[in-house]
């Protein structure tokens, strides 16, 4: 399960990274931290566009941009949703929750359907994105943590450094896709999104998104997002960095976290 962190961590999140799962996780490959060379890996910061409110209730999983709206999937045992929300407000236009025994997960939309995963329960939901009524659900092996997709394919993360690629009419596995960064793997792969050709993934318990080939699973660039929160936005309630949106359309990037006040758009430098 996951946890809220103390004030006194938040602060760290400034200059650091912070956890928020409760139960500490088995897998022990490396993260982006331990991997002993990055100079020949792109790293970029980022310049804050614009400032978006968010529902300080929300312990963001998983961030879409999906017709004009963000479609947001949310966390903990009974108080998981999926919801849409004002782009512009961050107003909630409608949400429905999910039964307590789910702990909810990433969420991606793939021909106008949004599937969503969940923790524990190796079980994922398929929704309408407009209405949000489900219409079913699909099974996965071990973990459930990111989603996203190709425009075929939908491509899972378990927290390890493996990104499964899976048939979303038959769930059936296509293939694996190991991460590596300079030949060491990468692991805590957690949100993820679909980027211009281009997996982006939190690392879990860092400010950090990595730029992932999805042919080779090589590590092709680092966003370093420390910093983004001021010290006046810092509340005992945050958790951790997690949420990556983007507007294939606007080419707007949106990045956000667990209870956090605000949904930042990013642009890379």
């Amino acid at each position: 399960m996951k946890h809220y962190i103390t004030l006194i961590i938040l602060c760290a999140i400034l200059f650091s990274c912070d956890s928020s799962r409760e139960t500490p996780r088995s897998d022990t490959s490396e993260t982006v931290e331990q991997t002993p060379t990055e100079e020949s890996i792109r790293t970029y910061s980022f310049r804050i566009v614009a400032k978006i409110p968010h529902d300080t209730t929300a312990f963001t999983q998983g961030l879409e941009v999906y017709n004009g709206e963000f479609l947001e999937s949310t966390g903990l045992n009974g108080k998981s949703t999926i919801r849409r929300v004002n782009i512009r407000t961050g107003a909630v236009i409608k949400r429905e929750p999910l039964e307590a025994t789910y702990f909810g997960e990433g969420i991606t939309v793939l021909r106008d359907t949004a599937y969503m995963l969940t923790w524990l329960n190796q079980r994922g939901l398929v929704y309408d994105p407009v209405s949000l009524r489900r219409i079913r659900e699909f099974r996965y092996a071990g973990e459930g943590w990111g989603i996203t997709d190709d425009g075929t394919h939908l491509i899972l993360s378990n927290g390890s450094n493996i990104l499964t690629v899976i048939n979303p009419a038959t769930s059936s596995i296509v293939r694996s896709i190991p991460v590596t960064m300079q030949g060491s793997l990468v692991g805590q792969l957690n949100e993820l999104e679909w980027v211009n050709g281009e997996i982006w993934a939190n690392v879990w318990q860092t400010m950090k998104i990595l730029r992932i080939n999805p042919t080779t699973g090589s590590v092709v660039g680092i966003i370093d997002c420390t910093g983004i929160i001021a010290e006046s936005e810092l509340t005992s309630s945050m958790d951790v960095f997690n949420g990556i949106g983007y507007d294939s359309v606007t080419k707007a990037i949106y990045v956000t976290g667990k209870n956090w006040p605000k949904v930042y758009q990013i642009e890379l430098q």
